[in-house]
């Protein structure tokens, strides 16, 4: 069977999600650290932890998490940019502190048998970076977006996240935003999918129409709402109650520093809970507002959706919520 037989048989699981009316909002991945690796195409399914270098930052990333608590996503991007055939760009975003907007970035561009020191001193022994100086790139001023174009990972990101990659990469491009094609993100029920950097936003099912709004950060949030899937700072119910937050306060939300916890969850399931309870506390960028949303999220229902797609993948049932409860305090 060709590449093409696959694809008209194949039932996409974004498509079936969307059809369903799931909401993508909570299923962005939380991290403090977030490491990208240019590397070259093409890519296996499980192009990251098989390449002989990215596989072993993989596995430290993996361990760091396991024994301190430290999560950090290893991810390949398409190399772009004036990339070097010898030399290899890597990007790393680390949540600077607890309550916080951006995230700080570093940006490499390295001979490719000093990757895998420079990932570690990046994500466990900063003390070893200075050694690095010469390689740093001046991109703090460039945001950069990830798009999820991995289509032997699942086949709905390379069908639909493609052409919003071109989209994005020769219509909004410049010298103050890069786009990358990125390896597999998370939840491809939403692909298209992006992550935004520095801010560190997912969005999901993103459409032709809807990119300028994205970029620009013009106009009503509320056109943008179905698209957020979450940001990777806060937790998958704090993620429900800040994207509620974030329509009521407007684009300035964005940039409030801002960290959340949970403060009490259904005890009976608190993996799929009935309830959970959550604040988020914030601070305005002059530091000059403090403040404190206290949300509570409840289920909702079920709906059913596809996680991978392909001609004959399972259906299931997931919860559903809404936010019941918000009050803010000063």
């Amino acid at each position: 069977m060709t590449q093409i037989d696959i694809i008209k048989e194949c039932r996409f699981c974004s498509e079936v999600s969307k059809a369903n009316g799931e909401d993508p909002i909570g299923s962005a991945g939380t991290y403090g650290q977030f490491l990208f690796v240019e590397m070259p195409e093409p890519w296996s399914a499980n192009a990251v932890y098989e390449h002989p270098q990215l596989g072993v930052i993989h596995k430290m990333a993996k361990a760091l998490h396991q024994e301190q608590g430290i999560s950090a996503r290893v991810i390949a991007i398409v190399p772009d940019y004036d990339s070097h055939p010898n030399q290899t760009r890597v990007l790393h975003y680390q949540r600077p502190t607890e309550r916080f907007a951006h995230y700080e970035k570093q940006e490499f561009l390295i001979p490719q048998e000093k990757i895998i020191p420079l990932a570690t001193a990046l994500l466990k022994q900063s003390d070893q970076l200075s050694q690095f100086e010469h390689y740093r790139q001046a991109t703090s001023h460039i945001r950069d977006m990830m798009l999820c174009t991995h289509g032997s990972y699942d086949l709905a990101c390379g069908r639909f996240g493609y052409p919003i990659y071109r989209q994005l990469r020769n219509k909004c491009a410049s010298s103050r935003l890069r786009v990358w094609r990125c390896s597999h993100l998370g939840p491809h029920n939403f692909a298209p999918l992006l992550v935004d950097f520095p801010t560190g936003r997912y969005w999901g099912r993103l459409n032709c129409e809807i990119v300028d709004l994205l970029v620009h950060h013009s106009g009503s949030v509320e056109q943008l709402c179905p698209f957020y899937v979450g940001w990777a700072g806060l937790g998958w119910a704090e993620q429900i109650a800040e994207r509620e937050i974030w329509m009521q306060e407007g684009w300035d939300w964005l940039d409030y520093p801002k960290s959340g916890q949970v403060l009490a969850i259904d005890p009976s399931d608190e993996d799929y809970p009935n309830w959970v309870e959550v604040q988020i506390e914030f601070t305005s960028p002059d530091g000059s507002i403090h403040g404190t949303y206290e949300a509570r999220i409840e289920a909702k229902g079920t709906v059913t959706t596809m996680w991978a797609s392909g001609k004959n993948q399972p259906l299931w049932e997931v919860k559903q919520y809404r936010l019941t409860h918000l009050i803010k305090r000063f």
